[in-house]
Order: C-alpha cells, then structure tokens, then sequence
C-alpha cells in the first residue's frame, strides 16, 4: 500500500488519496478527509495501524457506535437495562464523546473523563459501570469492524469498600414489635423482606397468586422498577418484568410464624400484596413508606435494602449453611452473599473469639 497523493479539494478540505492495490484490473483508491493536510495523512496513518477492515468505519463518530451498538444489544437485553444504558449514554458518555470519531479517541481521554466524573461527585461504582458501557460499544468495534480496542488495558477506578448501613439485634426487635402491633399490608411487606431477604422490586412485584400458605412457599418470577422513557411522553415509566437474574427466578419456604400475618391480608386472584389491588405500588412509594415507619418507631434512618442484608447476617448467626441462604437470595454464587450481605457484628466477632477457651 502506498501513499498516493495528499491535496486541497475545492470545497477546502484535505484529501490524502492511498492506494489499495489492482482488483479485475481496476486499480483501487482509498481516501481520508481533514481540515488540514496534517489531519488528512493522520487519519490514513491511523487508519493503517489500527488494521481497520471497513473503510465506513474510518469516520465513524462514538455517537454513530453507541447508537448501533445500542440498536444491536437491546435484542438480548431487558428492558430497563437497555434504558439504564440509554441514560448513561445520554448523560455521561455522549456530550462527552459523541462528536469525536472512534479512532480519535485515546486512553489518555478515558482516564479523564473518569477524573472529571468522579470530580463532579458521581462513586467510583458508577463511574465504573459508566467505563463497562464505553468498553462493550469498543469490544463491538473490534470484532465488526477491526477497530483497535482502545479500552484494553484501562484501569478502572477503584471502588471504596463500605459497609452497609444495618439494623443491630435491639433495633430489629424493635422494628418486629412494631410491625406486629401496626398490621398492614405495608407491615407484611417490610416483614417479608426482613424476614425472607426479598428485593424490594421483588416485592413490589408481588402478587397474591405468588405465596401458596398451605405449602407455605413464595415464589418470585417478576420484578417492577421505574424506567427512562423514550416514547415522547412520558419520562419515566413502571415496569414489571423478569427479576434481575435467571438464579433470581426462586421458590422461597416460608418460615411458620409469618403465615397468620399473611393469612389476615390474603386476598384471591391477581392482586398485588402491597396494594392489595390490581395497581402495584411502585417502589420509591414503598421506599417512603418504610422511612416514614423507622421514624414512628424512632429507629435509624436506613435504605430498605438493608432489610435484605439484616436477613442474611441473621440467617448466618442462625447457622444457615452459605448455599442454602445463596439460593434464598437469588444470588448467582455464594461469593456474592459472602462478600456483599454477611456481616459480622462486634458481638458475633466477640462470641467466636471466646470460642478459643475451649482450647487454651
């Protein structure tokens, strides 16, 4: 291959003209476009090293890619995941990236926006998940079009480990006394979540249908969630759909006390438990409605999802075995609860450390 010529076009732009060789006897010709010849011969040199196997590809803009890529993974994704990538993209990555071609873009670039972003206050988690969007779209225009990946080998930020926000043994019996004396629907729910570990898109979800009393089991098949809107109406809409995983697809047994709380509210047919109709209750209703029960209580402001960790360290000082409360959760591997729902209390810390008497 061989540079042919570089010159200014008419229209003023640059025109460096390669050759590709002779095909059927014709001989073939590729060209790059810039504002100035410098740009022009850049743009083939990058062109070349980069082995890029389409030649459409060679101006192709991050906003060109992201909305291909978008286009082709929404068939294999769910619904709010593709939402959640849409907004990510529409606020994060685009008005970063959207107007600068693929080969323009350089490693240098990412680890600055990655800078900037955690600048504006956003967590190293969600800058991270922002930086998994940008590597899929390049892993797409690697194998579609021979880009070279630019996001191999970026380093992605680290992510502080804290621990959740929990419910020590007074405060959680003070939070059953309160839902056993305040009896409701919403009671049942905050009930089944502490008691169950259920998510709280889980139980927004559920329905009547889903809890068989004389089996005692509950089974989680669909999960509700607000999400993105592109419809040109609305800019958020309720969801229900599949839960987060194929492992959160789940019969979970009930445990005896609960059934006489469950029985006092059953209702037949389809309706949702929380509502009691055929209208669910969307989450951050719920979300509000336990914040408002922590203040009657006079118990910590914490994140409902809290609940779920408060049922898996109780279910471990209880002696579950760590497969059994995996399954219970959903959870694709027992390293996930490991890591992420047991927590040992200064007292569960204290009592397996006296444990060591037995031996001195």
């Amino acid at each position: 291959m061989k540079i042919g010529t570089t010159y200014q076009r008419k229209d003023g732009r640059w025109e460096c003209r390669i050759s590709l060789g002779s095909e059927d006897g014709k001989r073939r010709y590729k060209s790059y476009y810039g504002r100035t010849r410098q740009e022009a011969e850049f743009r083939m040199m990058v062109d070349c090293e980069m082995g890029i196997t389409d030649e459409s590809a060679t101006d192709m803009t991050v906003r060109e890619l992201a909305t291909e890529w978008l286009f082709i993974c929404s068939n294999r994704i769910k619904e709010s995941t593709a939402a959640n990538y849409r907004m990510k993209l529409d606020k994060h990555i685009l008005p970063a990236f959207g107007s600068k071609t693929c080969y323009e873009l350089r490693s240098k670039d990412i680890y600055l926006f990655m800078e900037r972003k955690l600048g504006e206050g956003l967590s190293a988690r969600y800058v991270g998940d922002i930086i998994v969007i940008i590597k899929s779209m390049f892993r797409y225009a690697c194998r579609e079009y021979g880009m070279r990946n630019i996001l191999e080998g970026i380093v992605m930020p680290k992510k502080p480990k804290t621990e959740a926000k929990v419910f020590n043994k007074e405060q959680q019996k003070k939070l059953s006394a309160y839902l056993c004396t305040e009896q409701n629907n919403t009671s049942l729910g905050i009930a089944l979540s502490l008691y169950t570990g259920l998510r709280i898109g889980e139980l927004c979800a559920l329905q009547w249908q889903d809890i068989d009393t004389n089996a005692k089991t509950l089974t989680i098949s669909k999960t509700i969630q607000r999400i993105q809107s592109y419809d040109g109406k609305n800019k958020t809409r309720l969801v229900l759909t599949e839960p987060k995983s194929a492992n959160s697809n789940r019969t979970i047994p009930l445990p005896d006390f609960l059934i006489p709380m469950i029985n006092r509210f059953k209702e037949k047919g389809s309706a949702f438990v929380l509502s009691g109709c055929t209208k669910p209750v969307e989450p951050r209703t719920m979300q509000n409605r336990f914040k408002r029960i922590l203040n009657k209580a006079d118990l910590p402001d914490i994140n409902y999802h809290s609940l779920r960790h408060a049922f898996a360290t109780s279910a471990i000082e209880l002696g579950f075995d760590i497969k059994t409360l995996s399954e219970i959760l959903g959870h694709s591997s027992v390293e996930v609860t490991l890591n992420r729902y047991v927590h040992s209390s200064m007292d569960r810390k204290r009592v397996c450390m006296n444990l060591i008497s037995k031996v001195a």
